[in-house]
């Protein structure tokens, strides 16, 4: 923005602007603004920036500081070169193709992708992605947190056209985009894997965790030394997660099976429902509580992105939740444990699963024969 029309718009509009949007609005893409989003159908338009087709996907409980790019290249389409002073994981929602990547030394390294690949881009390094099919189309969502940056910075070339190069971040000599990386133990004995690239988050080895829920696995990732955090979680056929809540800003990309979710408030009558699929994306909003079901024959898994990874946390919010998101809500955590929950929530998912044609596993967490009715 120019500073002269920077000045008129804090002369004539007031002084409560928002960098970030100004900037979505100026860009000109789709702005989808919903609790639950598909990937796949969401509608996107030619970004000049990029050279493909995208959209700016700001789900209700984005926060203030990520959110997500879609972006959608056509068969052999490619991106435009470019590096920012924001920090960027992609998912691939699905297509095949490949991203090379600028390194700080000036050295050039590639790799490949397909459905469900997740990779990050070193913060300012210039990258561009190329659709490798010549027949189909390819879709991958960034969650990014150039909201903050924006709204901190609010200077274009700056975020844009800096040069600063920053070599830490690429991992050891390279080989992190090769998939491979280092394993850590973090707290409370969980671990995490460092890379820059997981060819496919759907099959990548989990830990269990049942503290989180009946036959609940966990991983969380690192990725690029950077501030964005990454974990992917997996629900066993015939179960579901604990109820649970948590701020804003947490972002669930499915990346298999099938289900739904429940949303409610303290004190809402109405449990809100929202179904999903690998592709679907959704944000709760700040302390919902929500729980996750999983209704498909196989288990399922959801990737979540958000603001403050386990090595930075970010906020004194996150520390807490990387310290204990498991403590009963009794014991002034923030989760419902099995016994505790509403009723209504075990027979719907046993309506649900009969719908599938699934057994429910559930008998080993909970007792099931007195459940009220």
């Amino acid at each position: 923005m120019a500073l002269e029309d920077l000045k008129k718009q804090i002369q004539y509009t007031g002084i409560l602007l928002e960098p970030y949007l100004d900037w979505c609005e100026a860009e000109g893409l789709p702005v989808i603004e919903d609790f639950c989003v598909d990937l796949h159908t969401a509608p996107t338009a030619h970004w000049a920036r990029a050279g493909v087709e995208a959209a700016f996907v700001h789900l209700k409980g984005r926060g203030d500081f990520v959110s997500v790019f879609l972006f959608d290249l056509a068969p052999g389409a490619k991106t435009v070169p470019q590096g920012h002073l924001y920090e960027e994981v992609f998912l691939v929602v699905s297509g095949h193709g490949s991203t090379t990547i600028e390194m700080a030394n000036g050295e050039k390294r590639s790799f490949e992708w397909g459905p469900n690949s997740l990779f990050a881009i070193p913060l300012n390094a210039r990258y561009q992605i190329f659709n490798g099919s010549g027949s189909e189309r390819a879709r991958l969502a960034s969650t990014n947190n150039l909201c903050l940056i924006m709204n901190l910075i609010h200077d274009d070339d700056f975020i844009f056209a800096n040069g600063w190069k920053f070599p830490l971040r690429e991992g050891a000599d390279g080989s992190w985009f090769e998939g491979s990386g280092a394993r850590s133990t973090v707290h409370r004995g969980l671990r995490m894997w460092e890379t820059n690239f997981v060819a496919d988050v759907a099959g990548f080895e989990v830990q269990s965790w049942n503290q989180r829920g009946a036959g609940s696995a966990h991983v969380q990732f690192c990725l690029a030394d950077g501030n964005l955090h990454a974990h992917c979680s997996q629900m066993g056929v015939g179960t579901y997660k604990k109820g649970h809540r948590h701020g804003p800003d947490f972002h669930v990309f499915i990346v298999s099976g099938h289900g739904y979710s429940l949303f409610w408030h303290d004190g809402d009558e109405e449990l809100k429902r929202f179904d999903w699929k690998q592709g679907s994306v959704f944000a709760p909003t700040d302390m919902i509580w929500h729980q996750h079901f999983n209704t498909a024959a196989v288990p399922a898994r959801y990737l979540a992105t958000a603001m403050g990874s386990t090595r930075y946390p970010f906020t004194e919010e996150k520390r807490a939740i990387k310290r204990g998101v498991d403590i009963d809500v009794n014991k002034g955590g923030n989760q419902i444990e099995y016994q505790n929950q509403d009723p209504r929530i075990h027979r719907m998912f046993l309506a649900e699963l009969e719908k599938s044609g699934v057994a429910c596993a559930m008998g080993r967490y909970l007792d099931e024969d007195n459940i009220p009715r």
